[in-house]
């Protein structure tokens, strides 16, 4: 899941930090590093694109596929992502997860062989991944009433599941500020 990446309008919290322009650079530059890194005959990547008139744009490359994040909130724009995905597995991530690896998203995938729901949660409290097998049904009010960039994110977010089995993969930081930059692996 990705915002098109002007100045102002995405990593608002790290732009608060080194500057709007900085923060959208940055934002730009590691989902371009995050595709070369995780692309891998194992899974087709598909970009869920907001808004919606930035899905033709050249930011992206043209060789990834995208669908439209479409209105709502981040659970409602999360919830479309998986509906607008061909049927089977399917993970979504952020472009602000600079440690991911192919391994990560391998142990997802599998995690998902075995439960219905994968998430891979944040160190803040947040998660980086998550995804499901789709063999039935989203659960009705997945995503509901979560509390989005807090430390309950992610127990929020499993609430929601409506009992639907899940597992936890390897917890993993974000981006969101500036003294989050720094643990950021030089690639």
């Amino acid at each position: 899941m990705v915002k098109f990446p002007a100045a102002g309008r995405v990593k608002t919290r790290l732009a608060r930090d080194i500057g709007r322009v900085a923060a959208a650079w940055w934002f730009r530059h590691s989902v371009r590093r995050l595709l070369r890194r995780l692309d891998d005959p194992r899974w087709q990547i598909w970009l869920s694109v907001a808004p919606d008139t930035a899905l033709g744009s050249a930011v992206w490359p043209a060789h990834v596929p995208r669908i439209s994040q479409g209105p709502g909130g981040l659970g409602e724009r999360m919830r479309a992502a998986f509906e607008a995905l061909p049927k089977g597995r399917a993970c979504l991530i952020g472009g602000d997860i600079p440690g991911v690896e192919k391994r990560h998203i391998a142990e997802a995938f599998a995690a998902l062989g075995a439960r219905e729901a994968v998430f891979g949660p944040a160190t803040d409290g947040g998660f980086w991944l998550t995804g499901f097998r789709r063999s039935r049904p989203l659960p009705p009010r997945l995503f509901e009433g979560v509390r989005w960039s807090s430390a309950e994110a992610l127990a929020d977010s499993i609430a929601t599941l409506n009992g639907q089995s899940h597992a936890l993969v390897a917890a993993l930081s974000d981006v969101d500020t500036a003294a989050d930059l720094s643990s950021v692996p030089r690639r």
